[in-house]
């Protein structure tokens, strides 16, 4: 049946239901009579995920060239400008379904394939058939957890979001674990953090972790008293210091305290969940009996 056939069987009716992504409320059909092309505000976060998609896949253009360095600053501003994209839309109000899927189509360009062929050419390439299905494994769960996100974007019931916590590991955050072995490979020099059942190994760990059920971490939860705030302040400027002066290192220790802290977002998450769990049946054992 061609296309055209099989749009003549369809519904296009306004109580049609749909597969796929519906209009966004802020989404206008008939701009108003005197409107004139796009606004700055419509664009402008848009046009920060399309820099985040370049950005990634120019990574992937210096890693083959070899340039591993560049490879990875590539793909570590593409993190930077995905987290602010959507802070930028909250901010201009300038949300929308069409910014929603760009951005999730562009962190799957950015950080699942992205890291998936620079592992690939800086290590997994002796390993040619173990390592290609490590690195597909990843772009492939990439992938699965973002489409699981958008599926879920417009479900009410997330216990997981309803207390401030994400389910696995973020596409971003994956990106950034899964170079772990490169960062201290750049760091100290160790060929060892270059073998190739290592680093395949670790690949599919991670990309098990980002499609998980896990409740993970999420910068709601952040939130410093004020009797630390200065210091929390102070801390983060050091932060950045040595980010300029020791990135690998730096981006290392960061990647091992968060998957330090997982265990802790595990029970923090299993002490709400049984809190939230109990409220109701302390409510239902106070209730007064009818008369």
């Amino acid at each position: 049946m061609s296309p055209e056939d099989r749009e003549d069987e369809l519904d296009f009716g306004p109580e049609a239901a749909w597969v796929g992504p519906k209009a966004s409320e802020h989404e206008e059909a008939n701009p108003p009579a005197g409107a004139r092309g796009l606004t700055v505000r419509s664009v402008l976060p848009n046009a920060i995920t399309a820099a985040a998609l370049c950005s990634g896949l120019t990574g992937i253009r210096f890693a083959i060239d070899g340039d591993f360095e560049k490879s990875l600053f590539a793909i570590i501003l593409a993190g930077m400008l995905d987290g602010i994209d959507g802070r930028i839309a909250r901010l201009l109000k300038a949300q929308s379904r069409f910014g929603a899927e760009l951005d999730s189509l562009a962190d799957s360009l950015s950080f699942g394939m992205a890291p998936a062929i620079v592992l690939f050419l800086w290590s997994l390439h002796d390993l040619p058939r173990f390592g290609w299905f490590a690195s597909l494994a990843f772009a492939i769960c990439c992938a699965l957890r973002l489409a699981r996100f958008n599926a879920r974007i417009d479900v009410a019931d997330q216990p997981h979001k309803s207390v401030g916590f994400l389910t696995g590991v973020p596409a971003p955050v994956g990106a950034g674990l899964a170079f772990l072995p490169v960062y201290l490979w750049l760091a100290s020099g160790e060929e060892l953090f270059r073998e190739p059942l290592l680093v395949a190994a670790w690949l599919v760990v991670i990309a098990g972790l980002m499609i998980s059920n896990l409740a993970t971490l999420s910068w709601t939860l952040i939130r410093p008293s004020r009797d630390i705030r200065l210091v929390a302040i102070g801390l983060a400027g050091l932060f950045f210091a040595a980010l300029l002066t020791e990135p690998w290192w730096t981006l290392a220790v960061l990647s091992i305290g968060y998957l330090a802290l997982m265990p802790y977002s595990f029970a923090r998450y299993a002490k709400i969940k049984r809190q939230r769990a109990a409220a109701p049946a302390a409510a239902n054992g106070g209730a007064q009996p009818s008369a």
